[in-house]
C-alpha cells in the first residue's frame, strides 16, 4: 500500500474528503519527523512507537576492493510495534 491508497483507505474509513484525510496524514508525519529529530520518541498505544537510536561507528569492507572503511556513527529511526499491532498482524 502506498501513500495514495492509505488517504483513499483513511478517507473512506473516516468519512472525510481525500484532501482533508492527506493534509491531516502529512502534518501527522511531519510532527512525527520533528519529533524524532528532536530526539524525542513517539508513542501511539496499541499502534507502537517510534524513537531515534544511536549506531556507533565501526569498520566495514568495500566488497569489492576489500578496502577497509570506517563507517561513521549516525543516528537512525526506529520503529516498535505494539501488542495491539502485534497481535492484529498474527491472525
Amino acid at each position: 500500500m502506498n501513500k495514495a491508497e492509505l488517504v483513499n483507505a483513511a478517507a473512506e474509513k473516516a468519512g472525510l474528503s481525500k484532501k482533508d484525510t492527506e493534509s491531516v496524514l502529512n502534518a501527522a508525519l511531519e510532527a512525527i519527523s520533528e519529533c524524532l529529530a528532536d530526539g524525542d520518541k513517539v508513542q501511539l498505544v496499541g499502534f507502537g512507537a517510534f524513537e531515534v537510536k544511536s549506531r556507533a561507528a565501526r569498520i566495514g569492507r568495500n566488497p569489492k576492493t576489500k578496502e577497509s572503511i570506517e563507517i561513521p556513527a549516525s543516528k537512525v529511526p526506529v520503529f516498535k510495534p505494539g501488542k495491539a499491532l502485534k497481535d492484529a498482524v498474527a491472525k
